[in-house]
């Protein structure tokens, strides 16, 4: 495989016709951090994205909407809540992995989803906290009760559609201590699963699922797997509290239906399409897109993500792969092969951050990919978000200067 650097995918992707960027967001075009609540857009980036136009979407785990969603960063990016929606500078494209719509304007839908699933997902960041104040004592003595009631705080995220815990700010108190780092993600997961329950008895047992990030990709019964703390590499710090159907490889098919209706007058999947409704793994997904889309109305795909794992099997039997971004890329790739376009998955390097992760500046991929990995990357960003954003703005404005038409106010 031979990578290209970011010159060779500008020069391509500048006078690519019918070009479709699908991007996720934290640790891509903004560092990781330990409270969401201290992210920043620059303002450069959300005007280029607004040059973009027609050509660029997100595909996101976290929300577009609330006092947690990026729609406020983008507000505050430009100094003005009222500018976005004037202008259309909100990040067009999917949330909460596909359940969360939103266009330009910041017009927002949740399709597919029920009345009763957003009752029950308004209360569980309630829930969260109640049994947070109950377990995470047993796991952190050593908080005091204003502490306790602080770091339940910053945890729990109170996001509409995918109510998260957050374990960032709880690794800071023991960061060399692997041993306590494992017990907290045990204490995460096994009160994850007293909330999946908690739905079970409210008579909603098809309707949610538990996104760990980073993951080790999925067990036998479909559930993802957590990867543990190792030295180094925290491993897993979020469980995501989602919708079933919320997975970003149905969000790419959603997002591709979109953008061919848009540009040509007709949905080849239907107007109605949405996650809930698309089938869950990427063969069934690549076989619908054969089946419905014409070879000539498939765009030039490119996929941005930082969240991609490979853990050699315990076992040593092959390899435990995951992370929130690698089933989209992985689709992403598949289709460019199955429809003859030079799909190009980029991966940028979010272990800059605060949060402990995987680097790509020694080359090597370890923690990332390995050997034997389906999944290759056309482009990697080892500058990480701050490289990628600066790449981003200049293939704007050079796409602007050969399509003046898409240019923005001031």
């Amino acid at each position: 495989m031979v990578r290209m650097d970011l010159d060779s995918l500008h020069q391509e992707l500048v006078v690519s016709p019918d070009l479709l960027i699908v991007q996720d967001l934290d640790g891509v075009c903004m560092p990781l951090v330990k409270d969401p609540l201290t992210r920043i857009l620059p303002e450069s980036y959300v005007r280029a994205a607004g040059r973009m136009r027609g050509s660029f979407v997100v595909l996101t785990n976290g929300e577009h909407e609330g006092h947690r969603g990026v729609n406020r960063l983008v507000e505050k990016a430009l100094g003005d809540s009222a500018k976005a929606r004037k202008k259309g500078l909100y990040l067009p494209g999917l949330a909460a992995g596909g359940v969360q719509l939103q266009d330009e304007l910041g017009n927002l839908t949740h399709p597919g989803v029920s009345e009763a699933e957003m009752t029950f997902l308004a209360s569980v960041p309630g829930r969260m906290k109640v049994l947070m104040c109950s377990m995470l004592p047993a796991v952190m003595p050593e908080l005091g009760e204003e502490e306790l009631a602080v770091e339940v705080e910053r945890a729990v995220l109170d996001t509409q559609v995918s109510p998260t815990i957050n374990l960032n700010s709880l690794f800071s108190w023991i960061p060399d201590d692997v041993a306590r780092q494992r017990q907290l993600q045990s204490m995460l997961e096994s009160l994850m699963q007293q909330l999946m329950a908690i739905a079970v008895e409210e008579g909603l047992q098809d309707s949610f699922f538990l996104h760990v990030a980073p993951n080790l990709g999925r067990d036998s019964l479909g559930c993802e797997r957590l990867k543990p703390a190792v030295n180094g590499d925290v491993g897993s710090t979020d469980i995501q509290f989602m919708l079933r159907g919320a997975i970003k490889e149905a969000g790419l098919l959603v997002l591709i239906n979109r953008h061919i209706a848009a540009r040509t007058g007709t949905a080849p999947l239907g107007e109605e399409f949405n996650v809930r409704t698309a089938p869950q793994d990427n063969a069934s997904l690549l076989s619908l897109c054969k089946r419905r889309i014409p070879r000539e109305q498939m765009p030039h795909l490119v996929g941005v993500g930082d969240t991609v794992t490979s853990t050699i099997n315990p076992s040593g039997d092959g390899w435990l792969r995951g992370g929130s971004d690698r089933g989209f890329l992985t689709l992403l790739q598949d289709l460019g092969s199955s429809f003859g376009r030079p799909n190009r998955v980029v991966l940028v390097d979010s272990s800059g951050g605060e949060v402990d992760r995987p680097s790509l500046a020694d080359g090597s991929l370890a923690g990332i990919s390995d050997p034997e990995d389906p999944l290759h990357f056309d482009v990697c960003i080892p500058g990480g978000p701050d490289s990628y954003v600066n790449w981003f703005i200049n293939l704007s404005e050079a796409r602007t200067e050969l399509t003046p038409s898409i240019s923005l106010p001031d």
